[in-house]
């Protein structure tokens, strides 16, 4: 069973950076997808940002020209860099594996905590 392992949130102030980590294990499928995902209180979860095996990129309009994800394969790992942080990106982050950048869902982690102070 694949596991997603997050780590990297925070409280941080408004204008700051935060680098957030995931790393999956266990039965991981060939080529998965990798991404992120947020919930902010009272609201559903949406996309941030996701990356396929080869490097395609799909980004939330409000994450466009502030975060940045990238991936490690030799590491199953997938990053989100996050600057110019403001107050409404506050939300629990999940790490997210699917099949293909369009494909099926594999995993969800467990969420980390990103507080933007104004």
């Amino acid at each position: 069973q694949v596991q997603l392992a997050e780590s990297g949130g925070g409280l941080v102030e408004a204008g700051g950076s935060l680098r957030l980590s995931c790393a999956a294990s266990g039965g991981i499928p060939s080529n998965p997808a990798m991404g992120w995902y947020r919930q902010a209180p009272g609201k559903q979860r949406e996309l941030v940002a996701l990356i396929s095996s080869g490097g395609f990129t799909k980004y939330a309009d409000s994450a466009k020209g502030r975060f940045a994800i990238s991936r490690d394969n030799a590491k199953n790992t997938v990053y989100l860099q996050m600057n110019t942080l403001k107050p409404e990106d506050t939300a629990v982050y999940y790490c997210h594996l699917r099949q293909t950048l369009y494909g099926s869902d594999i995993a969800w982690g467990q969420g980390t905590q990103v507080t933007v102070s104004s």
